[in-house]
């Protein structure tokens, strides 16, 4: 018999946990999270990694601890040494008093450090310091800071492609990654699909439940938006539903994106369907970057940046191939 699926809460953040492949990550997170080793922690945005960083902590023997968690993507560049590391009152205008930076917040905790690949080159060299261990200044101080952290990172980028483009230390990837989680997609753990869904429904209206089509619906789309994608979609049908049971139809998977059919082994990487997925938001929005960055869950500085990549990319086509190519 096939055993039911596991709810567990890790600092106010619920996984429901079902598939294989999710089983399988718990167990090594239990294993990881008692030792002091540093965790990179790698996934497609909305898969989990938040929840991830999270159990480790709360397994880890600093659970009773302080635990900090930072977006780098929505550190404004002139803002990411002083967040992370702090600063001395009188360092630049405005700075009335001190203030500690995140890292002596966590100081004997956990600090959990998402979208770690944007972080700018002065932010990354005093890291790699900070995760040796050697003391640091606030900015305009000037008595050293040591702490005793835990750095858990993660991204949904591909950091070693990043070193390769001189945008990433490879020395500090090699530190942050002495552990490496992956988050699997929740097209690759549909055993979770269901249990998900219904755990969201039964947060917004336990009167309510799933037909079969619509449960079979849910299973056969890819969800390129994961489990974010998923709550808020069970989210605005629990809201819309006009009889005490959803069904396919009030659900409109394939009118939100492409057909649900669309075969997934024809998008040829990870890149491409992250690519299709952010400019097919973005026509939704009709170009409105705020909204769409809302809906895929990452920061407008981080679709900014995509979208430039992308244009770059089509520009280089451009200019190898010409013009007149048939």
């Amino acid at each position: 018999m096939r055993q039911s699926a596991l709810i567990e809460t890790y600092l106010g953040m619920t996984v429901v946990v079902h598939s294989d492949p999710m089983r399988q990550l718990m167990q090594r997170i239990q294993r990881v999270a008692q030792t002091t080793a540093a965790v990179i922690i790698q996934g497609e945005s909305g898969s989990g990694k938040e929840v991830v960083a999270r159990a480790l902590h709360h397994y880890s023997l600093r659970a009773s601890k302080p635990w900090v968690d930072v977006n780098c993507a929505a550190l404004p560049d002139h803002l990411v040494e002083s967040e992370l590391f702090g600063y001395d009152k009188g360092a630049f205008s405005g700075a009335d008093s001190n203030k500690q930076g995140l890292f002596e917040l966590a100081h004997t905790g956990t600090i959990y450090m998402d979208e770690v690949g944007e972080l700018d080159a002065k932010a990354q060299a005093k890291l790699l310091r900070v995760l040796d261990g050697v003391p640091y200044f606030r900015i305009g101080g000037t008595k050293k800071i040591a702490v005793d952290v835990r750095v858990l990172a993660a991204t949904n980028q591909n950091l070693e492609e990043l070193i390769r483009q001189g945008r990433f230390r490879g020395d500090l990837f090699h530190r942050l990654s002495q552990v490496t989680l992956s988050v699997p997609p929740l097209r690759a753990r549909k055993d979770d699909i269901a249990p998900l869904a219904e755990y969201f429904l039964g947060r917004q209206d336990p009167d309510l439940r799933f037909s079969p089509d619509a449960v079979r619906a849910m299973e056969d789309y890819a969800w390129p938006g994961n489990v974010r994608e998923l709550r808020n979609l069970v989210t605005r049908a629990s809201v819309f539903a006009e009889s005490g049971v959803i069904r396919a139809s009030d659900l409109a998977l394939p009118s939100r994106y492409e057909s649900v059919q669309e075969p997934l082994e024809m998008i040829s990487n990870l890149e491409e369907l992250e690519r299709r997925t952010i400019l097919r938001v973005l026509k939704q929005t009709s170009g409105h970057q705020q909204r769409a960055a809302d809906i895929l869950g990452i920061s407008v500085r981080t679709l900014s940046r995509k979208l430039a990549s992308y244009e770059s990319e089509k520009e280089h086509a451009y200019s190898t191939i010409g013009p007149h190519a048939n």
